[in-house]
């Protein structure tokens, strides 16, 4: 089912309902214009934040969430935060320190998700046992992992108890991921896109254009939509009032099965992140 709403839900395996839209914050620093982007995109109706340990700036988004939430006049569980373990904390013991550190700089009492950031070799299987004690203890909703490709949810899943409930990629036109999608769709695992608009790289596509003047509509919203109707989950990052409030503007319109195809066929398996098999952090 495609979203219809800003609030829609896909429900994860386990139950939990996440928002299929979000604001990301990534490279957003500490300050009045990250707590002013957090509290805008709440009061916009966006109920979903996504934030990681190494982006530094989980007290900020604390902030702008406890403001936001008083603006809006909704509760705390009426919010979706995840955070992320960084790389260096990846382990048991580490991993669960690490999560403290998080709930403590954000002010706040559990996460909805948390994920392991990167796949380091030797380490996510430790720190994914870790997130499965905080799951089993009720202190987290949902546990899940970003950057994992096939072969490491395979191995992820044949040595632990808990698979995924997320798995969060540099997801975009230019990257569709249609293998890893369709291997986390058949295992019930939610994919959702970090860089969905390719850093900015994609807002002067042709094709892209075409399609967007048809609807009477931005570039960055044609492909948020197009996320949107391939099921994937999406956190665009912005701290502009105007353009949080553009990219929540999807759900007014729908992209045919041939524009679909027509953005799909920009595929060229192009990262502008860190590859994942190849990484030194």
């Amino acid at each position: 089912m495609t979203a219809q709403h800003l609030q829609d839900t896909t429900t994860l395996y386990n139950g939990v309902n996440m928002p299929w839209f979000g604001l990301g914050v990534f490279k957003v620093e500490e300050g009045p214009e990250l707590v002013n982007a957090v509290r805008t995109a709440i009061q916009h109706g966006y109920r979903s934040v996504d934030t990681a340990a190494i982006y530094g700036n989980e007290e900020g988004v604390g902030q702008g969430i406890r403001e936001g939430l008083e603006a809006a006049g909704i509760k705390r569980e009426d919010l979706f935060v995840t955070s992320k373990v960084w790389n260096a904390d990846l382990g048991y013991e580490s991993t669960m320190k690490a999560y403290e550190e998080s709930l403590r700089k954000l002010g706040l009492e559990y996460l909805d998700l948390y994920l392991i950031h990167w796949p380091v070799e030797g380490k996510y299987i430790e720190a994914w046992k870790a997130l499965e004690t905080l799951y089993k203890e009720g202190r987290v909703k949902a546990i899940g992992v970003s950057n994992f490709q096939i072969h490491h949810l395979e191995r992820l899943m044949k040595e632990t108890e808990i698979k995924p409930m997320v798995n969060q990629v540099e997801y975009h036109p230019r990257l569709t991921q249609k293998e890893l999608q369709s291997y986390c769709q058949a295992n019930g695992i939610q994919l959702e896109a970090w860089s969905p608009l390719m850093q900015g790289q994609l807002l002067d596509q042709e094709e892209l254009r075409n399609i967007a003047d048809k609807h009477h509509k931005s570039i960055a919203q044609i492909i948020l939509r197009w996320d949107m109707q391939n099921g994937v989950v999406t956190i665009p990052k912005s701290t502009k009032e105007h353009r949080i409030a553009e990219n929540a503007a999807i759900f007014d319109f729908e992209l045919s099965v041939e524009e679909m195809q027509r953005i799909d066929s920009l595929n060229q398996d192009h990262r502008v992140g860190p590859d994942p098999d190849n990484f030194d952090f």
